[in-house]
């Protein structure tokens, strides 16, 4: 196989046909290890398997199994390799067209794939494709810990069928000391279109690695991209990488009395409704009243490789939420178009008591066709014991309204959404500047 090549991973449904016999399995590893060596997957941490996980932790079942198992007093990797981006590059395919019970696990109500599934999917790969690079193939050293920091930004750029195949290739973009970003595309071809139109959705996450025993943030393995595109990406990754530097280093130019003027000019009608509510714009809604919320306590079963609970089972989580918020806000079933950003601030662990807050954060309703509803998803672990509650992740999603659902009702028209308060009123004036900056920054690259 071509080097440049990304290694192919079948995914197969995990859950036996009624009426046919059950599918074989990939392979073990991408190595070709015998399957009879490598550890049942009912005996590896964690039992939340979707078919991509089952796939992706036996293809690559050495890694992993020296993740869990790693010898003791092990040193850490004490000189840094080179590597290109093709070695990390992996795909999965989903034959949906001839696997039934696969599409059955994907199918959402309008005969697409669940986007939250998804999600979860495009984390565990992003995982996958961070430890392959991350590897330095060395048993007798002690490997890093990669946690999920951030999200960048997932795009859908089209609706994308259960019915038809479907693959993701990823690969890592760029490398800083400790911080890796890889890029992933969903990619669903029909005869009808050419290549250039196949990616369905493309994603961007950041992972950050951390000594395993220590803790602190660790050096990873060089990248050295090789063709013109790749290193057209490892640039606009670099380029990103700074903007985020900047923010967090508090870069912010903004004089308090514009910052005065807006806030008062977004809390305006806010104090209309809470002083004289009577008199209130009808086709506007208070922030809070577009809330909603669940929680739970977070089990064995959602845990990953490192025992804290899988990135992707918090991110299917608070979409599905983002969903229902939308619907409830609309009075019509949402379309998804974009995860705007999701920042992991804080692990979770197994026991913690995980609470999701939603709202409708702002609306964009220039363009009538296209209405965009913006949701916030705030993650809470809660311990009621010492009266303590800490934000644990953070999302932002936008959604419109599906075509063919607001083609039925004459006259729909999505609310205005205004702050009652300051706090929420800064939260709003954050998020639009953020994606300001991050328009701008994609346009000038």
């Amino acid at each position: 196989m071509d080097s440049d090549s990304p290694r192919t991973i079948p995914v197969v449904s995990t859950f036996a046909s009624p009426f046919d016999n059950p599918p074989p399995h990939p392979p073990s590893s991408v190595n070709g290890a015998n399957s009879s060596n490598r550890k049942p997957i009912s005996l590896w941490p964690g039992m939340y398997h979707s078919p991509v996980t089952n796939a992706l932790w036996e293809a690559r079942s050495q890694i992993f199994e020296r993740l869990l198992d790693p010898p003791k007093d092990a040193p850490p990797q004490s000189e840094l390799l080179t590597k290109a981006p093709s070695q990390s590059r992996i795909s999965i395919l989903y034959n949906f067209s001839t696997d039934y019970i696969l599409r059955e696990q994907y199918r959402d109500p309008w005969n697409e794939v669940r986007i939250g599934k998804l999600l979860e999917d495009l984390d565990a790969l992003a995982g996958t494709i961070s430890v392959k690079h991350c590897s330095d193939d060395d048993s007798t050293t002690r490997p890093l810990l990669l946690v999920t920091a951030s999200v960048d930004k997932i795009v859908l750029n089209k609706p994308i069928s259960v019915d038809i195949d479907l693959k993701i290739v990823g690969s890592v973009i760029w490398v800083g000391r400790s911080s890796i970003e890889i890029q992933l595309e969903v990619i669903q071809s029909t005869k009808d279109t050419d290549s250039s139109d196949s990616v369905a959705l493309a994603a961007n996450f950041i992972f950050v690695a951390r000594d395993s025993k220590t803790g602190k943030a660790a050096p990873v393995n060089r990248l050295s991209p090789q063709t013109d595109h790749e290193k057209f990406l490892f640039e606009e990754a670099e380029a990103r990488n700074n903007l985020r530097k900047r923010k967090q280093g508090g870069d912010r130019r903004e004089s308090e009395n514009g910052e005065v003027n807006r806030l008062n000019a977004l809390l305006a009608e806010g104090r209309v409704f809470c002083d004289m509510p009577a008199l209130a714009d009808r086709d506007s809604i208070l922030l809070r009243d577009s809330r909603l919320e669940n929680s739970l306590i977070c089990q064995p079963q959602q845990r990953n490789i490192h025992g804290r609970i899988f990135g992707g089972f918090l991110m299917h989580r608070a979409f599905e939420l983002a969903f229902s918020t939308a619907y409830a806000f609309a009075g019509l079933v949402p379309c998804f178009l974009e995860v705007d950003h999701v920042d992991f601030l804080k692990p979770v662990d197994v026991g913690d008591f995980l609470r999701f807050k939603s709202c409708v954060l702002y609306t964009q309703l220039e363009n009538p066709d296209q209405p965009l509803i913006n949701i916030e998803v705030v993650a809470h672990v809660t311990r009621p014991e010492i009266r303590s509650s800490e934000v644990s992740n953070t999302f932002y999603f936008t959604f419109t309204v599906r075509p063919e659902a607001k083609a039925t009702k004459n006259g729909f028209k999505i609310r205005n959404v205004v702050p009652g308060t300051e706090e929420e009123a800064r939260r709003i004036l954050e998020r639009m500047d953020a994606e300001t900056v991050r328009s701008i920054k994609r346009t000038s690259i």
